[in-house]
C-alpha cells in the first residue's frame, strides 16, 4: 500500500467534508455557533479547490472542508495530501452520486514525487481507504501511474534501451510474465530492419522488447508503445529548445507497461503481450540518412523523407510482429506527433481507430473517466500525400498539414482492417503543475483504458 493511503488507523481520523457552493449555506445552517463564527472569520465560502481548516475547543484539527465546483471534479482534492497536516483522513459527503474512489485517487496522484535524484522534504497525509470501496483497485490505479512517470521522468542517461528493458524484465518478473528481448544485430537477422535502422547510431543497442502473461485461453490482447529514450532528431536535427523534453519520448513504452501493470495486477482475464520497440535517436557516422530507403517486417519499402519521424517507423516493425498473433485487440501508443499537441492541446489523448464501437467505447470511458480521449479522423483522402516516387511509401508528408492523421495513416499501413486497433498520440507531460497532475511525466488515456479493460473483460 502507498504511503498516501491506509487501511489499518488507531489513530483519530479527521473527516474531510466535500461541499459545493449550492449546499455550503444550507450545510452551515445545521452547524454549532463555534464552526459558525470561525468559518465566518476565515472567509470560507467553498469554492472549488478552498480549504478549510477546523478547529475544536482545544485547538486540535478535527475537522477539514474542501469546497468543489461539482461533484465530478475531484482534482480539486489533489493538493491536499501534501498540504494537510501528518495525520490520518477520510472523505465524507453528503453530495448525490459521490464517488469516494474518484477522489482518492485525485488525493493519491497528488502525493506523487520524483525523488530519485532529489529527495523531498514534503510530508504526506494519509487517506483511510474504507474496505468496501476498492482500496486493492484504488492503489493499483494509483501506484500503476506512478510506475509510468517515473519511467518518464527518469532522464535518458538512466533510462537508455537497455534500462528500459531491465524495467520491462523486473516488470515481467513480479507477475511471472515470460520476457524476452531481440537486440543488436540479431534485429536484422529477424527482420526488424525499420527498429534496428533508427537506433544503430546509439551506443546502448536497438532491441524489440515482448512481454507476454495470461492464460492463452482468454482473449489476446496486445499493447505496443514506442520506446525511443532519446530522440535528437537524427541528422534531422532538433533545434536544442525541442530536445530538453525528448527523455519523454519513450512514454509510449512507459503507458503500455503500467497498463500492463493494471491488468496483471488485477489478474483480468486477458491473454496479454506487450511490444515495444526500443531505440535512442542518435547522430554519428552510421545514423540513416533523408533519402535512405529501407524496408519494413511487413515487406514495405520506405522512403526517409525525415530522420525525426522516426516513432512510426520503430512501431511499423513492432505493429507487423503484433498482428501476426491475430489479436482480439490492438493497441498502440505513443508521443508521436507535435502536430496532435496542435489539434487537442497538451491534456487531450488524440485518438485513432478503425473500429467506430471501440472508438465509441473509449472515448466513453475517458468521460466516465475525467480521462479525456478525443477521436480524429483516419481520412484516406490524405494516404496520397505519403506517396513516394522510389519506394512504396514515405515516412512522412512534405507537407505541414493533418501531421497527426498522416502519421496515424502511415501506421495503418500495418494494420489490418479486420483488427481491432485503437492508436493513442499522446503528450505524456503536465507543463505545470496542478492539483493531482504535478509537472513532469503523465499517464494520459490510461485509466480510460483500464476502464474500458475491466468493463469488457471483467474479473
Amino acid at each position: 500500500m502507498l504511503n498516501c493511503f491506509t487501511t489499518q488507523h488507531s489513530k483519530k481520523v479527521i473527516p474531510i467534508v466535500i461541499l459545493t457552493l449550492e449546499e455550503f449555506s444550507s450545510w452551515l445552517s445545521k452547524q454549532n455557533m463555534f464552526t459558525k463564527n470561525w468559518i465566518r472569520s476565515v472567509g470560507f465560502k467553498a469554492e472549488a479547490g478552498i480549504t478549510c481548516l477546523l478547529p475544536d475547543l482545544s485547538g486540535k484539527l478535527t475537522q477539514v472542508l474542501c469546497g468543489v465546483s461539482d461533484i465530478k471534479n475531484f482534482w480539486s482534492v489533489g493538493n491536499l495530501s501534501v498540504t494537510l497536516p501528518e495525520g490520518h483522513y477520510i472523505f465524507t459527503s453528503d453530495l448525490k452520486n459521490f464517488v469516494y474512489t474518484d477522489f482518492a485517487m485525485a488525493w493519491g496522484l497528488g502525493a506523487y514525487q520524483f525523488s530519485r535524484y532529489k529527495k523531498s522534504s514534503k510530508k504526506i497525509a494519509q487517506l483511510v481507504l474504507p474496505k468496501n470501496f476498492q482500496p486493492d483497485l484504488i492503489n493499483n490505479i494509483v501506484e500503476s501511474i506512478y510506475y509510468v512517470r517515473d519511467l518518464i521522468n527518469t532522464p535518458t542517461d538512466d533510462m537508455g534501451p537497455s534500462e528500459l528493458a531491465i524495467a520491462a524484465k523486473q516488470l515481467g518478473k513480479r507477475y511471472q510474465a515470460k520476457f524476452k528481448e531481440i537486440a543488436g544485430n540479431d534485429l536484422l537477422k529477424q527482420n526488424f530492419h525499420c527498429i534496428h535502422t533508427v537506433g544503430r547510431a546509439s551506443d546502448d543497442a536497438p532491441r524489440l522488447l515482448d512481454l507476454r502473461w495470461g492464460n492463452k485461453q482468454h482473449p489476446k490482447i496486445t499493447l505496443v508503445g514506442k520506446g525511443v529514450c532519446f530522440d535528437t532528431g537524427g541528422l534531422d536535427l532538433k533545434p536544442s529548445s525541442a530536445m530538453l523534453l525528448m527523455k519523454k519520448d519513450m512514454a509510449g513504452a512507459a503507458h503500455v507497461l503500467g497498463l500492463a501493470r493494471m491488468i496483471m495486477e488485477a489478474k483480468l482475464p486477458i491473454n496479454l503481450r506487450v511490444l515495444i520497440p526500443a531505440v535512442e535517436n542518435a547522430v554519428a557516422g552510421n545514423a540513416y540518412r533523408p533519402g535512405d530507403v529501407i524496408k519494413s517486417r511487413k515487406g514495405l519499402t520506405v522512403e526517409i523523407g525525415n530522420t525525426d519521424a522516426e516513432g512510426r517507423l520503430v512501431l511499423a516493425d513492432a505493429l507487423t510482429e503484433a498482428v501476426s498473433d491475430q489479436p482480439d485487440l490492438l493497441i498502440d501508443m505513443s508521443t508521436l506527433t507535435g502536430a496532435a499537441r496542435i489539434a487537442v492541446g497538451t491534456d487531450i489523448s488524440a485518438m485513432f481507430s478503425n473500429d467506430d464501437g471501440l472508438a465509441n467505447h473509449l472515448v466513453n470511458c475517458g468521460i466516465k473517466e475525467s480521462d479525456p480521449i478525443w477521436r480524429l479522423p483516419l481520412f484516406d483522402g490524405y494516404r496520397d500525400m505519403l506517396n513516394s516516387s522510389v519506394a512504396d511509401i514515405n515516412n512522412c508528408s512534405p507537407d505541414a498539414y493533418a501531421g497527426a492523421i498522416t502519421a496515424a495513416l502511415f501506421l495503418k499501413e500495418f494494420v489490418p482492417d479486420e483488427i481491432p486497433w485503437a492508436h493513442f498520440d499522446i503528450m505524456a507531460w503536465n507543463l505545470r503543475s496542478r492539483p493531482g497532475r504535478p509537472q513532469g511525466g503523465e499517464a494520459m488515456g490510461l485509466r480510460a483504458l483500464f476502464n474500458y479493460l475491466l468493463e469488457r473483460y471483467p474479473r
